[in-house]
């Protein structure tokens, strides 16, 4: 397999990005959260009649309420990252990965032809997606890869 082939030509689709978490600007951090735990996932996305107005990440409960202090019945409106940087099932990997690495974002809404979100694409859906590209490599690294053995292990 070629990765850089593959990134170019595979979509985001490929990857299948689990469906998002949708919630209204009215619901609380506290809310979000809650959700978020249950469902394990870093982030929720924050829509009015099912247009995409935000996104609400573990950074973002961090950065704009915890570390300010603010309360968690704060609500999403008041704390979300607005209009996020989206992408499109349809989009190569290459675009979504690009625009991950030059923005620093962990998730990124997939909408459909409407705007409407119908996915999230995270790093660790990316990182599955190499490994699948390398397995052999990745699953073979010895715990310490600085280290270097001196005696040999075993009998």
């Amino acid at each position: 397999m070629n990765l850089t082939r593959n990134l170019r030509i595979e979509s985001i689709a490929r990857l299948q990005p689990p469906a998002p978490l949708v919630v209204s600007p009215q619901q609380s951090v506290r809310q979000a959260v809650q959700l978020m735990q249950e469902h394990r996932m870093g982030c929720v996305c924050v829509c009015d009649n099912e247009r995409l107005l935000g996104i609400f990440t573990e950074r973002d409960l961090l950065k704009r309420v915890l570390g300010p202090g603010r309360p968690l019945s704060l609500t999403l409106r008041e704390c979300m990252t607005p209009d996020p940087v989206t992408v499109k099932a349809s989009e190569p990997v290459a675009a979504a990965l690009r625009l991950m690495q030059l923005g620093g974002y962990r998730h990124l809404p997939v909408i459909n032809e409407n705007g409407r979100p119908i996915g999230i694409l995270s790093v660790k859906r990316i990182v599955r997606y190499l490994v699948e590209h390398f397995p052999s490599t990745v699953y073979n690294l010895p715990p310490d890869p600085e280290g270097i053995q001196r005696e040999r292990e075993g009998a």
